[in-house]
């Protein structure tokens, strides 16, 4: 909470990655919650980020998460992206924020409804300094991963269940071999000298 008002943490899953959409997250803590787990999802493994997903989402006064498209990502680009799927979650939040922390230092004033805009400060490398920002930081990359493996049951040459659409040699050549699917985003470029 900040100064005793709901304060959302929001951070996004699936920037740098060719296929897929962008997932974000959004979360309101409660007054006094404290979990010395809570970490950066990127510093936590897999099987961490599991166990504290269903204790951010049973615990938490309001969480919600979105996803913008791989089609929606071409049309306005990563960036814009990333800052939509933060506006989309916390458009399905259950509780208005009155503060919104942002991870990283690029957002869009929030404007529901057309109203006034909710004040918000962006935090480089938040995820590892507000737990509201830590939680939604594994809300957004445990539902992503759980929709990239849903992907791979459909498109399994890709290995899109363990490198989650990121460009790894293993998906930049299984590109070159059996071209692109509906899930890959088309404005991105990669190198092909190192394969």
């Amino acid at each position: 909470m900040y100064s005793g008002i709901p304060e959302a943490g929001c951070d996004e899953a699936g920037r740098g990655p060719l296929a897929g959409s962008v997932f974000a997250a959004a979360v309101v803590l409660p007054d006094g919650f404290a979990d010395e787990r809570l970490n950066d999802s990127k510093q936590l493994t897999e099987h961490e980020r599991n166990i504290l997903r269903p204790v951010i989402e049973q615990q938490a006064l309001a969480w919600a998460v979105a996803e913008v498209t791989a089609e929606e990502i071409d049309r306005i680009n990563i960036l814009n992206a990333s800052i939509l799927a933060m506006h989309r979650a916390l458009d399905r939040l259950p509780v208005r924020p009155q503060h919104i922390l942002v991870d990283g230092n690029r957002f869009r004033p929030y404007m529901p409804d057309g109203s006034l805009a909710i004040p918000h400060h962006t935090v480089v490398k938040g995820d590892g300094k507000y737990m509201s920002i830590a939680a939604a930081s594994i809300l957004a990359k445990t539902w992503r991963d759980e929709y990239m493996r849903r992907l791979a049951r459909q498109y399994p040459l890709y290995g899109w269940d363990h490198n989650m659409g990121y460009p790894t040699a293993e998906h930049r050549r299984a590109i070159l071999r059996y071209g692109l699917t509906p899930f890959h985003r088309k404005t991105f470029t990669f190198k092909t000298d190192d394969l």
